[in-house]
């Protein structure tokens, strides 16, 4: 397949790009890695008159401690870049941990952040990490920016808060509180093919050992990623023991409603995310200093 003809444009400021999205709203589509759009356009299941290139603007990639002693992350970051950078294991390292679930190195080698979080495809790992680690996207457009917690960033099925004529350019991803671990595990028939069902999960202990704090978010259970706060609720204040686990885990297999799909039936689905949960939070517990 071909896609439809289009007017290319690669500007080489951000206010170029962005004034060409205000001029041209709905019928402009952004490029970055190009790894989702691509294919997309190739099937003709989006034909834009018009395709805005980032990859010559400089000062949209790159990852730098933040003013709070978290993370920075240009939003044309390369996926493999995230992989390989230092910084990202010491101050995230759920992200790290995720991205070599990512499809496989030829594609993270082109697939930016922010090109996936912004694709909003619900088996991405990404959105599920950036819910889970309470991160926040620096959105831009024409005359102004403003920042969208990732938790409020994703309305459906590849549908976000992103206007028509705005850019996702930076996400912000706090400091982990002390006596934290993290957890990102999936299922796929084989590495790389999209997860039949997958979890970030978050756990902070408080000084006596329980649970101040645990989120849990899953991908390719929903048309989002989906957060079980009930599950999570209900650690507060536990200590983590194999029993409180795998209520919490049983919690959150309910909490979900998947829908059957070429990967798995819901019911397999919600089997998997029980599973995961306990995986997940027995791995986060420990690496958080709680009991083995």
């Amino acid at each position: 397949m071909k896609p439809a003809p289009f007017v290319y444009q690669a500007p080489e400021s951000l206010p170029a790009a962005l004034d060409l999205l205000a001029r041209h709203g709905a019928e402009a589509k952004v490029l970055a890695g190009g790894q989702s759009l691509i294919p997309v356009l190739n099937f003709r299941l989006a034909q834009p008159a018009l395709l805005v290139d980032l990859n010559r603007i400089e000062g949209l990639a790159g990852v730098r401690r933040g003013p709070d002693g978290g993370l920075s992350i240009g939003a044309m970051t390369r996926q493999r870049a995230i992989e390989r950078e230092p910084l990202v294991a010491e101050v995230a390292p759920l992200l790290a941990e995720a991205v070599p679930w990512i499809a496989h190195p030829q594609i993270r080698n082109r697939g930016t952040i922010g090109g996936s979080l912004a694709h909003a495809d619900p088996a991405a790992e990404l959105p599920a990490v950036m819910v889970a680690l309470g991160a926040r996207f620096r959105l831009a457009k024409s005359g102004g920016e403003r920042w969208v917690e990732a938790r409020d960033f994703y309305h459906g099925l590849f549908s976000t808060a992103l206007e028509m004529d705005e850019i996702l350019v930076e996400i912000a991803i706090p400091p982990l509180p002390l006596r934290t671990g993290c957890a990102f595990l999936e299922i796929a028939r084989r590495h790389g093919d999209y997860a039949q069902a997958g979890l970030a999960a978050v756990v902070t202990l408080a000084e006596d050992g329980t649970c101040r704090e645990a989120r849990l978010v899953f991908l390719s259970v929903g048309d989002r990623p989906i957060e079980t706060k009930t599950a999570a609720e209900r650690l507060r204040g536990e200590r983590l023991t194999a029993d409180s686990i795998a209520a919490a885990a049983e919690t959150a297999a309910g909490e979900i409603r998947p829908s059957t799909d070429v990967h798995a039936s819901a019911e397999f689905k919600r089997h998997l995310a029980g599973v995961l949960a306990k995986r997940a939070l027995r791995l986060a517990s420990e690496r958080a200093g709680g009991p083995a």
